[in-house]
């Protein structure tokens, strides 16, 4: 795909990545290239932005879908990191076909991206043989939420989590003022009548704008279609609720029926695990899990009393009730990645935070940084200079059993560290 049509073609994302996207390939388009090694050496370390594979917890494959979601892997992907909607479709394809996983999680964490591939990556969700989860952790928009709707149950990870953006934007950009500046002048030979109706080497005409609006128009179309049809709802129902571009954060996002409720990616597993031995179909799995509703109920009785009647019982449930918060917060503190040590206390003494809520938290905030670093180096538009290419290095891909094995060792060799984040290190050569 030209440079051009990356930056004309239409996008099912948030309006502000679109923009960083734009800005970086405009950059590309004027020749000042981003020069990858320098934003490196200026960084101290490679940005390493390699899509991550699939891992298995207690039978359920968690499969990640992270940033910027494109059909192949790109210029933008090196700067910012992002998913390439052809690999997620192979990884899913291997999933269905390994027996050690019944069940998947999508763990997604995306502003959208192009439309190209979106489609058709939904809709092997929609109709993979083995039960499909999403859950949304941080940011689930546009074509992220075109293909977390195809799943059978929707979810987020708290009540903070961005669900929606649904619609479809494309840009037109006129480089003829560019060229004239650099002494340049293109010239098109075409032949059909809208071969060039919206070229970029003119100002857009009314015709060439109408020809974009029908194409975005269409879009959108398929878009709305196939939310009503993944929900469960009619057309109707989504253009008037959830489809007007508008994000939703949490418990609005339940509200309008954009997910099912909130969850976290530990209870998804056991729920998971509970519906295949409960014999659940596939189309009724992980529905179970929803939000406690409010109702008459028995009086729970209070501490006093309960310390008061049965005061072994109380001691008991004091003793156990403090052995499994040393252990949580032991647990916690085993996710720490330097940097990040504030996140680490304040959830360690929330009383409530697990070791997968502290490892995907610092995980987030380690891609925030990670981000922010990047684009800002990106900003300082590096002079060009002399590229040499990089020595290959062979990449030798771990087996399934191999990355299990070496997971299990490093848990065992690091007391506190959970299945999910070894996975991550050992994937990330650490």
């Amino acid at each position: 795909m030209k440079l051009l049509d990356i930056l004309t073609a239409p996008w099912a994302i948030e309006p502000a990545k679109l923009l960083e996207i734009q800005a970086i390939y405009a950059t590309h388009l004027r020749g000042d290239k981003i020069d990858i090694a320098s934003v490196e050496a200026k960084m101290g370390r490679p940005l390493n932005h390699q899509q991550l594979r699939y891992f298995i917890q207690d039978g359920v494959a968690i499969l990640p879908i992270e940033g910027v979601i494109a059909k192949r892997m790109n210029l933008f992907s090196q700067v910012s990191g992002g998913s390439s909607s052809e690999l997620i479709a192979r990884d899913l394809r291997d999933i269905m076909n390994d027996p050690a996983a019944h069940s998947v999680i999508l763990l997604i964490d995306s502003p959208g991206g192009t439309v190209d591939g979106t489609e058709t990556l939904a809709s092997i969700v929609a109709n993979a043989e083995k039960p499909v989860v999403a859950l949304a952790s941080g940011t689930m928009a546009s074509a992220a939420y075109w293909i977390g709707s195809a799943a059978q149950a929707v979810y987020i990870a708290e009540n903070t989590t961005v669900v929606g953006s649904i619609g479809v934007v494309a840009t037109h950009t006129d480089v003829s003022k560019a060229e004239e500046a650099r002494g340049v002048k293109t010239t098109e030979i075409f032949a059909g009548q809208y071969k060039r109706i919206a070229s970029n080497y003119a100002p857009l005409t009314k015709e060439g704008r109408q020809t974009m609006q029908d194409q975005v128009d269409y879009t959108y179309s398929l878009f709305v279609s196939a939310v009503a049809r993944h929900r469960g709802v009619s057309t109707d129902t989504v253009l008037e609720k959830m489809a007007d571009g508008r994000i939703f954060i949490g418990q609005q996002a339940i509200d309008v029926g954009l997910v099912d409720g909130v969850s976290t990616l530990d209870d998804l597993v056991v729920q998971l695990n509970h519906d295949r031995e409960s014999g659940l179909s596939r189309a009724g799995v992980a529905r179970s899990i929803q939000p406690k509703k409010q109702g008459a109920e028995m009086p729970n009785p209070t501490a006093e009393q309960i310390a008061a009647e049965h005061p072994d019982i109380a001691e008991h449930f004091r003793a156990e009730g403090a052995t499994a918060e040393r252990a949580r917060i032991q647990a916690v503190e085993g996710q720490l990645i330097p940097g990040h040590e504030a996140l680490i206390n304040s959830m360690k003494f929330d009383g409530k935070s697990t070791a997968g809520d502290a490892a995907q938290a610092v995980l987030a905030a380690e891609k925030s940084t990670r981000a922010a670093m990047a684009k800002s180096l990106a900003s300082d538009a590096p002079q060009p200079v002399v590229q040499t290419p990089a020595p290959a290095i062979e990449d030798k891909q771990l087996t399934r059993a191999e990355l299990d094995a070496q997971a299990k060792a490093y848990m065992a060799a690091h007391p506190g560290t959970d299945y999910i984040t070894a996975v991550k290190l050992i994937e990330g050569g650490k």
